[in-house]
């Protein structure tokens, strides 16, 4: 199997299966069954022993403790990322000002059931292929970990970062808002695998972390937490704590996306149109 091959498994499956569309049992409202949640994806490789990779056991934004590839799949030799981008009806859903719109927060939750039927079917296709596969989503050791307000310990992150193995594999660089610009915007999805299927490394058309950002500030603007400054960047405990003030009675409808949404990387790399990458 190659790149190519992995996109189409996905954009079959993102157009045929039906956890990429909202049903009516799970619409919150009435008016969103059926609208298809995610576009066709994106398809980023890396190997499992990239210089970027590597790095990212000592970077902090990244993860203190975070594991290799190996570590997750002995024998590993790649790492295959995708990018899942919101339909339009989902982003512009999310533009105006105001709350999150219940449509995002919809496209959230029942987006990441689809993020991980998606991740099965790219872990089926690898294994029916002859090669060993495993996503860290599904490890019983995967961990995120987050600091508290007055604690020494104020690092947000986890030992397997969906971002930063997407920015190794060529799909993007990150913004302002800490979200990763692709050529498809930052509203979206991340998911990823690591295989002992040996892939030509995707190119990685950038040579800076930030390089597509502009630093326009819209994100900013945008962040109804104030989490958000051109000056500090991004305050993680404020997002979060903005976050949690979404969180419906029953703890499972939440979510924000305005740093995603009204924002020149909504949908592609600022300043760049669409199909021009």
């Amino acid at each position: 199997m190659d790149r190519q091959e992995i996109f189409q498994v996905l954009k079959v499956f993102l157009d045929t299966d039906p956890s990429n569309r909202i049903t009516e049992e799970a619409a919150r409202r009435p008016e969103y069954a059926g609208v298809r949640l995610f576009d066709n994806p994106l398809v980023g490789c890396a190997a499992a022993d990239d210089e970027i990779i590597r790095s990212l056991e000592r970077n902090e934004a990244a993860g203190l403790d975070l594991r290799q590839p190996e570590e997750w799949l002995p024998g590993a030799k790649a790492v295959v990322s995708f990018f899942l981008p919101f339909t339009e009806d989902v982003r512009k859903s999310n533009r105006a000002a105001g709350a999150p719109s219940d449509l995002w927060q919809q496209g959230r939750v029942t987006g990441q059931i689809c993020v991980e039927c998606v991740t099965n079917a790219l872990l089926s296709a690898l294994r029916n292929s002859g090669y060993e596969a495993m996503a860290p989503l599904f490890d019983p050791s995967m961990k995120t970990f987050k600091g508290r307000a007055g604690s020494e310990n104020t690092a947000y992150g986890s030992n397997w970062s969906e971002r930063h193995v997407a920015y190794a594999a060529g799909l993007g660089t990150f913004g302002l808002s800490k979200g990763l610009i692709t050529e498809k915007g930052v509203a979206g999805r991340f998911g990823s695998v690591v295989t002992t299927l040996a892939f030509t490394p995707a190119p990685r058309p950038y040579k800076g972390l930030y390089e597509y950002c502009v630093r326009c500030g819209a994100c900013a603007r945008n962040c109804p937490g104030d989490a958000i400054s051109l000056k500090t960047g991004k305050d993680h405990a404020l997002c979060d704590a903005y976050l949690e003030s979404t969180r419906s009675e029953d703890g499972i409808w939440y979510g924000c996306g305005k740093c995603q949404c009204g924002t020149p990387c909504e949908d592609r790399i600022p300043g760049v149109a669409q199909g021009d990458v």
